[in-house]
């Protein structure tokens, strides 16, 4: 797992946007099934750096939805050469938000599926809506797409739903 911190000023993002960006985390996953567990651990760690460690338990189960879809479908469908890092998760912190993203190599959308009752697979993305404030995925122009969901901040600033 490689990973990249910084506290960064306000830049041009498709992410939504406020004012200010508090500060940025990412790291580079091997793209196997203990990936959700490294990314889990990632956003435990960061979100406790930053004081936010309420976050926690909603994020990793977001990020951990993420990852695994990233791995089972993203890399299954890439024609990607394989590298070190096929999957990114990222993480950044607005003054109201969080914001995780999930990229991969894979140019093929997120498709929210209905789960039978006794199914044992098929909700990741339904839990990703319940969970976060807003969801969405953004192609990549050169490489792959991004999943992204966002996070509400207890006790931040409020805004219109982007």
């Amino acid at each position: 797992m490689t990973v990249h911190t910084s506290a960064l000023s306000r830049t041009d993002t498709a992410l939504p946007c406020d004012e200010n960006l508090g500060a940025f985390a990412a790291c580079g996953l091997g793209g196997c099934p203990r990936s959700a567990g490294q990314a889990r651990r990632f956003v435990r760690a960061t979100l406790t750096s930053w004081a936010l460690p309420s976050l926690v338990p909603d994020m990793a189960v977001v990020v951990s939805e993420l990852v695994t879809n990233a791995v089972q479908h993203g890399l299954a469908t890439s024609s990607s050469p394989p590298s070190d890092n096929p999957v990114w998760l990222g993480l950044f912190r607005y003054p109201d938000v969080v914001v995780c993203a999930v990229s991969d190599p894979s140019c093929d959308p997120p498709r929210p599926r209905t789960a039978h009752d006794t199914a044992g697979n098929g909700r990741g993305l339904g839990l990703v809506e319940a969970l976060s404030a807003s969801w969405s995925w953004d192609a990549a122009p050169l490489w792959g797409k991004t999943v992204w969901a966002s996070l509400a901040v207890p006790g931040g600033p409020t805004r219109p739903p982007v």
